[in-house]
């Protein structure tokens, strides 16, 4: 290989200049003490076991991409025009990539007429529309932060999320179901009824200017079409203009996970986050090779599952992306797969279990099917094996991420055995770096041995915005990401998770934190004291359960305690189970222990 070095048009011949100089590196490299190997090779799935220590390094011969959001789906376009690239059956749209494209161009055109400019922040709040996937990337395109808000917020969530980082716009429905999203803004901001579209001044959202509603017109709101006919031939120039500027490394994103504060944080993630954890899931799933993946999309977007798995993933690998359903409906992912055969479904545990569920299950064809992904929260081996085999999906993977890592650490690969399938989370993906410390020390534990599981690499977020405090607990000084779960590493570099380090309730996928609920539970008259735990649930996987300790002299149900809950927190959070006591299992120290309250309450409830 040294003859093909030159300086210049003069080629260096090995046998002259460099025969002194490698018998020199030959002698100094067996000066150096071994150190053991820590690369996986992870383009296929390891078969040499290469880990004597819990730190490894997902090594590929692909390289990252320097891409943005718009970029990539202006890629797509140019080499599948035709192809479909979304189809929302509900509403009955359909667009191929070249349709996409215009419509994104016309909507970021629009965005930019109507006065926002880079850097600005668009909340996102509704369930999963055409209108979502379109804003994602329009705002992309636009260089404007797209913030994802929970469709099930309700008013005082919503304020907080969209005072935290300043949102100057929002896009929402006027309603879903229950949630009255136009009402429910009004609430906090009674202004818009007199103001010009655009035009809004609240007093309590002094960031927020304009929001646009995606169906029936409101007063002082724009409507869909005005954004999509507001950009001129100017704005598309300045547009076209905007592109030569936009870094891969610009904010993009912002998605909501909450701490043991209570409070929710905003995740802010770059391009370079979103773009290369979707290009790399794809080709861990064989995207780049398979023909014509369509994706069975049931998993909301305003997660990180949905919208960079399905919507980013979409973009880099030119997939179908399928939404069965506006809202989550179990039935409709059969009808779906089986309607649009659907190559891969997307789905947490609970998802699963509910399509497994379905008495009709062995009516509907879902002989298309060839994978699938299972994420979000812990996926019972029992639910897997059955997956595999009650519905055929032989190439089904689990994946493991966080928010905060855009989101996919680790992921099996599609011919991966049943164990592995069932057991672990899969093997680190490409181009990240994973070690298991102490969590007392921070020294790294043996191989197979637990501890926190950390993450360094292109996916760790750039901070939760605004809140550098937080941001310094979980990130530390040398970019090692403190996921706060329990794992270990096998030898291969396939990941076990054994518990979180935190009290997080993982409900259907959902993210709960109880000290946010514990915080609102202490504002009922009656109650003195708020505990909340995760209780082990059969369909989804955990269940919250508040133990409250009420006032000295006071009567109180558990029916009173979830109509305090409703209309108030989010539908999720609403404790399934309410228990009442009379104290708490203390440490030495005072300290209340979950674990045992939890076992204890398992117990009373005969779980």
């Amino acid at each position: 290989m040294f003859s093909r070095i030159a300086f210049g048009s003069q080629p260096l011949r090995s046998n002259v200049f460099f025969s002194k100089p490698v018998k020199r590196l030959q002698k100094l490299r067996t000066t150096f003490p071994s150190q053991g190997s820590c690369a996986v090779h992870v383009d296929s799935p390891p078969t040499i076991p290469t880990l004597t220590t819990s730190y490894a390094h997902g090594t590929s011969s692909k390289s990252l991409l320097f891409s943005t959001v718009g970029g990539s789906l202006q890629a797509s376009a140019e080499r599948f025009p035709d192809r479909e690239a979304v189809v929302f059956l509900q509403e009955g749209v359909r667009k191929t990539f070249s349709q996409l494209q215009q419509d994104v161009e016309q909507a970021a055109a629009g965005l930019l007429a109507l006065g926002l400019k880079r850097g600005d922040r668009l909340g996102m709040w509704g369930p999963n529309t055409y209108e979502w996937v379109l804003f994602q990337f329009a705002s992309a395109k636009a260089g404007i932060i797209l913030v994802s808000v929970n469709p099930a917020y309700q008013v005082q969530e919503l304020e907080f999320a969209l005072r935290k980082v300043g949102c100057n716009a929002i896009v929402c429905p006027t309603q879903f179901k229950t949630q009255k999203y136009c009402d429910m803004l009004r609430q906090i901001c009674p202004e818009m009824d007199t103001a010009s579209p655009g035009s809004v001044k609240s007093a309590r959202l002094p960031d927020l200017h304009t929001v646009i509603v995606t169906d029936s017109r409101q007063p002082g709101m724009y409507h869909l079409e005005d954004v999509m006919q507001a950009g001129s031939s100017q704005h598309m120039q300045q547009l076209e203009e905007l592109q030569k500027k936009l870094s891969f490394d610009d904010p993009i994103n912002i998605q909501f996970t909450s701490g043991t504060t209570g409070n929710p944080k905003g995740a802010t993630l770059s391009h370079h986050n979103i773009v290369n954890n979707a290009y790399l899931i794809g080709m861990r799933l064989g995207y780049d090779w398979r023909s014509q993946v369509r994706v069975c999309l049931p998993v909301p977007m305003y997660h990180c599952f949905g919208s960079v798995g399905g919507g980013i993933v979409m973009a880099t690998h030119g997939i179908t992306l399928v939404s069965p359903s506006s809202g989550y409906d179990g039935r409709a992912n059969l009808a779906a797969i089986e309607s649009e055969r659907c190559t891969f479904v997307y789905g947490t545990p609970t998802m699963y279990i509910d399509m497994l569920g379905q008495p009709d299950l062995a009516k509907f064809d879902l002989s298309s099917v060839e994978g699938g992904i299972m994420a979000g929260s812990p996926c019972p081996p029992e639910i897997v094996k059955k997956v595999i085999s009650t519905m055929g999906i032989k190439e089904l993977v689990i994946a493991y991420g966080t928010t905060e890592n855009s989101p996919v650490t680790f992921c099996g690969f599609p011919t991966d055995n049943l164990e592995r399938k069932s057991e672990t989370v899969g093997c680190i993906t490409s181009h990240l770096e994973v070690k298991v410390v102490d969590p007392g020390s921070g020294q790294i534990m043996p191989l197979g041995i637990s501890g926190e599981l950390m993450i360094r690499g292109y996916c760790v977020m750039l901070e939760y915005w605004g809140d550098v405090a937080k941001t310094e607990e979980c990130i530390t000084k040398d970019r090692w990401y403190k996921t706060g779960d329990i794992a270990s590493l096998d030898k291969y570099g396939f990941c076990r998770i054994e518990g979180r380090i935190k009290d997080m309730i993982i409900r259907g996928g959902e993210n709960i934190y109880p000290a946010e609920i514990e915080q609102f539970l202490h504002t009922h008259p009656k109650v003195q004291e708020a505990q909340v735990i995760g209780i082990k649930d059969e369909r989804m996987g955990e269940e919250v359960c508040a133990c409250l300790k009420l006032k000295a002299g006071q009567d109180c149900s558990a029916e009173d305690i979830k109509a305090y809950c409703k209309g108030k927190i989010a539908h999720f959070k609403i404790p399934r189970y309410v228990t009442f006591v009379e104290g708490y299992p203390l440490t030495v120290s005072g300290k209340i222990q979950k674990n045992k309250l939890r076992e204890q309450t398992e117990k009373f409830l005969g779980l």
